[in-house]
């Protein structure tokens, strides 16, 4: 049986590079081609015309131009959403499949990416980690999903388009650096037709130490979000027991105020409240202890339900409470709204319609 053909789209910059040079053509080719498949989204080979026919032919030969398909598309019409939050199950080249949300909230239009089919992290509150990790994206497979979020915001309203980018979907982004770094890159090429400011781009992480640092030394200006949900490292191993204890709170601390100190950026905290579980008065006496000496805030965000998993969220006096206490405490606090919660869109939730329903023949 014959090997299919590799998809170009998966190959960084420099891997395409690598490949004209091994079919005897100059390197420069491949910023070129780059352009055609990332700003003019090219679909075949022929459509290129600034490269020559032999060129054309080669690149025919050797590769195949596969962008993801879209298995399903489905919009929620939560009362609370206003204006609909979509998720798009996408089916891969090698037959994967990823959730990737677009989110409408407040004169931002926000595409939520995922970063790994699956996540190997296993958070006792998460949909994703009860699936295992199946493998890394590219940073094409990455780009793609905003590309498909962002035709259909346009085919709404042709002056629609995304405005900010989170890497929050499935998987965790710093198990996949180079990949997301190289995605970033491509989604702000400012000559290219879709390009955004990195500072409107935020990278979600369970805090891969290492990773943080790495991103501290880059210089790469895009907005850090930490997936704290405890301050204490005996819960937060119970809720996170594999980031907890690779990376445990002592250590995230330090990291992040170094990110802070070098990049002079804030990170965000992300807090989950769980009803009976890190939701207490000391609770918010260990966060705001946590937080104080670096530059952050605070994002609370609410349980969203998902089959199998039995937490409950906290109501709002609670809520309140633990607010009222850190903003007491001199910390900047937000309540972040949840969108797409029936259509297992929120937080916390993605992937459980891949698990859920069998794939399409």
């Amino acid at each position: 049986m014959t090997e299919p053909l590799p998809n170009i789209l998966d190959l960084t910059l420099a891997e395409l590079k690598n490949a004209l040079a091994s079919m005897g053509e100059p390197q420069y080719r491949a910023a070129q081609i780059h352009q055609w498949l990332f700003s003019h989204r090219a679909g075949d080979f022929e459509a290129m015309s600034t490269l020559g026919v032999a060129l054309r032919r080669k690149l025919a030969e050797a590769f195949v131009i596969q962008t993801p398909v879209t298995v399903s598309h489905q919009e929620c019409t939560e009362e609370a959403c206003g204006n609909p939050t979509e998720k798009l199950l996408l089916k891969l080249y090698d037959g994967e499949l990823v959730e990737t949300v677009l989110i409408r909230a407040a004169g931002r239009l926000t595409a939520c990416v995922s970063s790994q089919a699956g996540c190997a992290f296993g958070c006792a509150f998460c949909a994703t980690g009860k699936t295992g990790l199946k493998r890394n994206l590219t940073a094409g497979e990455m780009t793609a999903q905003v590309y498909a979020l962002n035709d259909i915001a346009t085919t709404r309203d042709p002056l629609e388009k995304i405005t900010n980018i989170v890497f929050m979907g499935m998987g965790e982004p710093l198990m996949n650096t180079d990949n997301v770094i190289e995605a970033i890159e491509t989604l702000t090429s400012r000559n290219y037709r879709f390009s955004l400011s990195r500072k409107k781009i935020t990278i979600s992480t369970v805090g891969v130490i290492p990773e943080i640092r790495r991103l501290a030394a880059c210089g790469m200006k895009t907005k850090l979000a930490v997936s704290l949900h405890s301050a204490n490292q005996e819960k937060r191993e119970t809720l996170m027991p594999v980031a907890a204890r690779n990376y445990p709170l002592g250590e995230l601390r330090k990291a992040l105020a170094d990110y802070t100190a070098k990049t002079g950026m804030p990170v965000t905290l992300v807090y989950m409240l769980l009803d009976g579980i890190n939701d207490s008065a000391e609770d918010a006496k260990t966060l705001a202890r946590f937080a104080h000496g670096f530059l952050c805030k605070i994002n609370l965000i609410d349980y969203n339900s998902i089959i199998n998993i039995k937490f409950k969220p906290v109501n709002s006096a609670v809520r309140d409470r633990f607010q009222q206490y850190l903003q007491d405490s001199g910390l900047h606090v937000t309540v972040r709204k949840s969108y797409g919660t029936s259509i297992n869109a929120a937080c916390g939730q993605l992937a459980a319609s891949a698990v859920r329903h069998p794939e399409p023949q």
